[in-house]
C-alpha cells in the first residue's frame, strides 16, 4: 500500500556527467526533468568542466533520470559519459526539492 508501487523503495545516487555540459543550460534542463519525474536532489557545475549532483526518489524514476543523463541532457549539450556512484537505498528523502547549486 501507500504511495509507492509494490516493492519499490527509495534510492539515492550520486552522478557526474562529462562532455560539453557547461554553458548549455544543462543544470536547468536536469532540474526540469527531475521535477517532471518527481525526484529530489541537486545539480551543480564543477571546476573541471563537468556537472555533478545527487538524485533521490523511487528506483524506477531514478533509473529514468540516469538514462536521461547518459543519453539526452539539454539540447545543446554533448554528453561523452555519465558516471554513477554511492547508490544506496534510503528510508526517507533527504532533500525537499531539486535544486541548482551555484
Amino acid at each position: 500500500g501507500g504511495a509507492m508501487a509494490e516493492g519499490e523503495g527509495l534510492v539515492s545516487v550520486d552522478y557526474e556527467v562529462f562532455g560539453k555540459v557547461q554553458g548549455v543550460f544543462f543544470r536547468k534542463y536536469t532540474q526540469g526533468e527531475a521535477k517532471r519525474l518527481g525526484l529530489v536532489g541537486w545539480v551543480q557545475n564543477t571546476s573541471h568542466g563537468t556537472v555533478q549532483g545527487q538524485i533521490q526518489g523511487p528506483t524506477a524514476r531514478v533509473r529514468e533520470l540516469q538514462e536521461w543523463l547518459r543519453k539526452t541532457g539539454s539540447p545543446q549539450s554533448r554528453i561523452s559519459r555519465a558516471e554513477f556512484r554511492n547508490e544506496k537505498t534510503i528510508p526517507v528523502l533527504e532533500h525537499k526539492d531539486f535544486q541548482i547549486l551555484k
